[in-house]
């Protein structure tokens, strides 16, 4: 980690100048993500150049003083190289001056180390090295994993949109158990981008052989005809056991690096893990907390595997029938139009999607169903509103999150817990509804208005004909 003050001429050196006596202000400090730059790297030759892999973070301030803010520096700034073959990272530390304007002098080591870790070296030289030394760290890591799946690709997966390089490569997704293998050590080095690119993000317990890793790896062959392994993203899945001797299967984080997004890796991850969830017969699959982004992939995934599954369609054609008999929206009782309780459980047993993801595709599944879709548009409308009056104001707030119990266990007990919920099985997000009734039925307007425009996304990414 370099650090540099630059020089600055010294006022009070010129005899001519007379010396004035002022209060000075108190140091606002500057926010972290002002003067932090965050640069990915795949050689030597990208570190210093400004042209390199920008990566915004989603947030910078937890790791900076309570306000989030770098006090005592002025001019200052850090730029930080994190090589994307072995997850190393350098930080160049600028500054004029630095001084104790009253809030003190932030110690940028020490709150660089808290984000880094053990993958901040300290010498630019050091970090150059790693290009070389470390080269095939990957290779030799998922060398011990198990290979699921093996897929050859031009740049780019199957269904993504994205042009990329025409190089040809392979895919692998590789599963390894945390605390049985390499995985530990590997996902330490990776906890540095699960920080800085996912908000909110906390690391798993690498003691707990609970957790796997599901790593996608890319194989090249270079000019040496040397095969090289890199890795492009990963998901972290717990295993929980399921009464009588089953087990569920929760995806915690998921990952993709940025210089890969936007190229149908993710789906391809979630794809891996779908067939994981079904060759070994677990009770289901859930996520906790999914962004709108993932949840958008996940559910376009699903309804795939949905209409590909007869039963399915034969229950979304009986109800699809009963929303074309009639004024629905004239009814004072709207009808749900739900599934029966036997085709949630088949889904769960034969497509491993757990109740609340199949609600959510299920409406997906009647709007492509409609046809002509703008003639039983007003009917259809009106059933989303039912139940996203039901499933938000209609339910006690105080039940509607998730519950976490504290369990006995043998491993790191801030990160051992039991996530509850009696039916669905998967945390939901919350929404604040106002106590005010028409300040209700405003809110209400507005969410089925974005869940309605949620729904004709998905269907013109999943119907052959969009509708």
């Amino acid at each position: 980690m370099g650090q540099k003050q630059q020089s600055t001429s010294d006022p009070t050196a010129d005899p001519k100048k007379r010396r004035r006596v002022a209060f000075s202000s108190i140091d606002a400090g500057v926010e972290a993500k002002d003067c932090i730059q965050i640069f990915l790297v795949s050689s030597k030759e990208e570190v210093g150049l400004s042209s390199s892999f920008y990566v915004e973070p989603a947030d910078l301030s937890r790791f900076f003083e309570d306000d989030g803010k770098i006090y005592g520096y002025q001019g200052l700034k850090i730029t930080v190289w994190v090589s994307i073959l072995s997850f190393h990272a350098y930080a160049d530390i600028l500054f004029e001056s630095s001084s104790d304007g009253g809030k003190g002098i932030t110690d940028l080591k020490s709150a660089l180390q808290s984000i880094f870790a053990d993958t901040l070296v300290e010498s630019k030289d050091e970090f150059l090295q790693t290009f070389s030394t470390a080269s095939n760290f990957i290779g030799s890591v998922v060398s011990t994993g198990e290979v699921l799946s093996q897929k050859t690709s031009n740049g780019h997966v199957s269904g993504s949109n994205s042009q990329v390089e025409a190089a040809t490569s392979d895919l692998e997704v590789v599963r390894m158990v945390v605390g049985k293998t390499a995985a530990g050590p590997l996902y330490c080095r990776l906890v540095p981008l699960v920080f800085l690119l996912v908000d909110g993000s906390s690391p798993i317990d690498v003691m707990d052989p609970r957790w796997e890793l599901y790593l996608l790896i890319q194989k090249k062959t270079d000019q040496q005809g040397k095969f090289q392994c890199k890795l492009l993203g990963f998901t972290a899945v717990y295993r929980f056991y399921h009464y009588p001797d089953s087990h569920r299967l929760r995806l915690s984080q998921i990952l993709v690096f940025p210089p890969y997004q936007h190229k149908g890796y993710g789906r391809y991850l979630l794809e891996a893990l779908n067939s994981v969830a079904l060759s070994e017969d677990v009770y289901d699959l859930t996520v906790e907390e999914p962004l709108d982004y993932f949840q958008h992939v996940r559910t376009c995934v699903d309804i795939q595997h949905l209409l590909d599954y007869d039963p399915v369609q034969d229950a979304v054609k009986s109800a699809v029938l009963h929303l074309k008999q009639g004024k629905l929206s004239k009814k004072p009782q709207t009808p749900r139009l739900m599934p029966t309780a036997s085709t949630i459980v088949d889904v769960r047993k034969s497509l491993k999607i757990n109740k609340k993801q199949f609600l959510r595709c299920w409406e997906v599944l009647i709007y492509l169903g409609l046809d002509p879709v703008d003639k039983y548009m007003d009917d259809y409308v009106s059933i989303i509103a039912s139940h996203m009056r039901e499933d938000i104001i209609g339910k006690d707030s105080g039940t509607a999150g998730k519950q976490v119990i504290e369990v006995s266990t043998d491993y790191d007990p801030e990160m051992s817990f039991v996530m509850f919920r009696s039916e669905s099985g998967e945390a939901t997000s919350t929404f604040q509804i106002d106590e005010n009734q028409s300040n209700q039925e405003e809110q209400l307007r507005q969410l089925v208005d974005e869940r309605v425009q949620e729904i004709k996304l998905i269907a013109q990414k999943v119907s052959p004909n969009p509708v």
